[in-house]
């Protein structure tokens, strides 16, 4: 019995025909547990996509960055990553914390290459592991329930000119968010954030921050 398709997935692929060549996909390529190769591929990664679902039922995709190695394999079946400093939505978080479901996929765009994991989470802010990540507010740990790599078929070419800048680093100091500058959400600021929009010269308008943005340097 397939562990990954459902009668959904079987009426596609009778409809096209590709039922014999699913189940040899599945039973050749889906594991349990992260390669040797998977491993390495995750090590060197400074982002991924995170699929969770909310409260409502309905799925959400995040992107999340770091510097390469920042999504640590812990063993064969469990890998951890931080939640930095974000928005104040704790969008994602929130989300694991009421359903521990999540899909990632991790992508090469320079040689295309791309992998996806499903798994159970959970999230922690007394995590041992948050002392390897200089700011990091939480800890998601990843319980791995199946991963493959997938066809680079149609993923297109992209060269990274940079890292961002934002990603907190034990060797400097992490630049304030610009767009923590709006002047319509200073009384709304987190107490850890008082102060520092004027240390770092007042207040933006949406406009100045939009403009900012369009310079790429938001």
């Amino acid at each position: 019995m397939s562990q990954l398709y459902g009668d959904q997935h079987r009426a596609l692929q009778d409809q096209f025909q590709t039922r014999n060549l699913a189940d040899r996909i599945e039973q050749t390529i889906v594991s349990d547990q992260l390669s040797a190769q998977g491993k390495a591929f995750i090590a060197s990664r400074d982002m991924f996509f995170l699929s969770t679902v909310d409260h409502q039922g309905r799925p959400t995709v995040s992107y999340k960055g770091g510097d390469p190695g920042f999504m640590k394999v812990l063993d064969d079946r469990t890998l951890a990553f931080p939640s930095y400093d974000g928005n104040g939505m704790f969008f994602s978080m929130g989300n694991i914390a009421g359903n521990a479901q999540v899909g990632l996929l991790l992508m090469d765009f320079e040689q295309p290459f791309r992998m996806r994991i499903q798994g159970m989470a959970s999230v922690r802010a007394d995590d041992p592991l948050l002392a390897e990540y200089k700011e990091a507010d939480l800890i998601v740990r990843v319980a791995v329930s199946q991963t493959w790599i997938n066809c680079p078929r149609y993923i297109h070419k992209y060269r990274k000119e940079a890292l961002s800048r934002y990603v907190p680093r034990t060797d400097c100091e992490t630049p304030y968010a610009e767009w923590k500058r709006i002047d319509f959400l200073q009384d709304a600021l987190a107490p850890r954030d008082a102060g520092k929009t004027t240390a770092q010269g007042g207040t933006l308008t949406m406009e100045e921050w939009a403009t900012k943005v369009q310079r790429g340097e938001g």
